[in-house]
């Protein structure tokens, strides 16, 4: 069990702070909020210190620790670590890996220590979680120089989603994460599948960036490399090429939309190319089921989460539709509609249980930095 205490959890991007005050021993947050078009950290920090002051529920000299999301850990954080100056500075330098999220982490951090200097500070790594994957996971299958001069192997990123969802599907079930094998679907506007063996991440579908495996609202998943060669030759810069892999492809430069659900709206309009860009979409998915169910050798649960995991039906059934001789038997009454809760959607004899279990990242940074504090 974590130890009891308040925490302020805080996600520094390059022009927003997003923060939560969790008291863990509580359900529900006693705040939460966005501070947008942020272009100084220290005035947006002080935001979120007036917004907090301001707020009943929050007492803020009764804060126990400050969590930080940091997207990028690199192979130097295994683990929710505490921040010193030393760490400041390695979360800085990880920015060559991470040029969108680890610089607007790191100012944050250095705002949020300035404003809060008395109490610890804790960086829980996205990456982290992905630590336990063996070297014939993380490894491309790159000239060993290259990769080692430029620190390229699979990261993976969503670690401290898929550490919540697969603890919290095996105490739905009634076990220990040690005793379980599952898969975790987390799929939102990012998406990303984790084989988890044990309580484990054995294999992510993200790799060096957020950009391989899965396909998501604006970026390819996987691809041919070769295709990035080829659009160079044609004449593409790279920032072109980066733009159009990361910002115009996905979901939206299949359908023309970034959302399920208008995706969803055009399919019952007509809209052949929205059909058939939810096929891929669901095919991608479908086939990582397939590939980490035999990496795994055995399969007790799969576990939907995220903004579509959790909401869209559709996609949860045609996922998985077709795959009963594995024992994936969807039960659609339990599957229909958005899930806010907790809920088995597979049929009473499926041998592996689906569940929908939405996630809950701030409570898991916020449980995890309160454990860094206490070793």
């Amino acid at each position: 069990m974590p130890s009891q205490g308040v925490v302020l959890v805080l996600n520094c991007g390059s022009s927003s702070i997003k923060y939560q005050v969790v008291d863990v021993s509580v359900a529900e947050p006693l705040a939460s909020g966005l501070v947008e078009r942020v272009t100084d950290h220290a005035a947006g920090v002080a935001e979120v210190i007036a917004a907090l002051e301001a707020n009943p529920a929050v007492s803020l000299p009764d804060l126990t620790v400050v969590g930080h999301r940091v997207v990028q850990g690199g192979a130097h954080f295994s683990a929710p670590t505490l921040i010193d100056d030393a760490v400041e500075q390695i979360i800085a330098d990880l920015s060559v890996l991470a040029p969108l999220h680890n610089p607007g982490h790191s100012a944050g951090i250095r705002a949020a220590r300035e404003a809060f200097p008395h109490i610890p500070h804790v960086a829980i790594f996205d990456t982290a979680f992905h630590q336990t994957m063996p070297p014939e996971a993380y490894t491309y299958a790159l000239n060993v120089d290259v990769a080692r001069e430029h620190a390229i192997r699979r990261y993976g990123f969503h670690g401290t989603s898929h550490h919540y969802v697969s603890a919290t599907t095996a105490a739905l079930m009634g076990r220990d994460p040690s005793e379980v094998n599952q898969i975790v679907l987390h799929l939102g506007n990012g998406a990303s599948a984790c084989a988890v063996a044990a309580g484990r991440s054995v294999d992510t579908s993200m790799g060096l960036t957020p950009l391989e495996g899965l396909v998501m609202g604006t970026r390819t998943g996987d691809i041919d490399p070769a295709v990035l060669a080829h659009l160079g030759r044609a004449g593409m810069s790279i920032d072109q090429i980066d733009h159009v892999l990361n910002k115009e492809s996905g979901m939206l430069g299949l359908t023309g939309f970034g959302d399920l659900r208008d995706v969803h709206a055009a399919i019952e309009a007509g809209d052949e190319a929205a059909a058939l860009g939810l096929e891929i979409y669901c095919r991608r998915i479908k086939g990582y089921v397939g590939r980490y169910y035999a990496l795994l050798g055995h399969l007790d649960a799969i576990s939907f989460t995220a903004g579509v995991g959790e909401n869209d039906d559709v996609v949860r059934l045609k996922s998985l539709a077709g795959l009963e001789e594995l024992g994936i038997v969807m039960d659609p009454e339990r599957n229909a509609g958005r899930k806010k809760t907790a809920t088995l959607v597979s049929a009473d004899s499926s041998r592996v249980q689906v569940w929908v279990t939405p996630t809950n990242e701030e409570r898991q940074i916020a449980q995890e930095s309160l454990e860094a504090i206490a070793r």
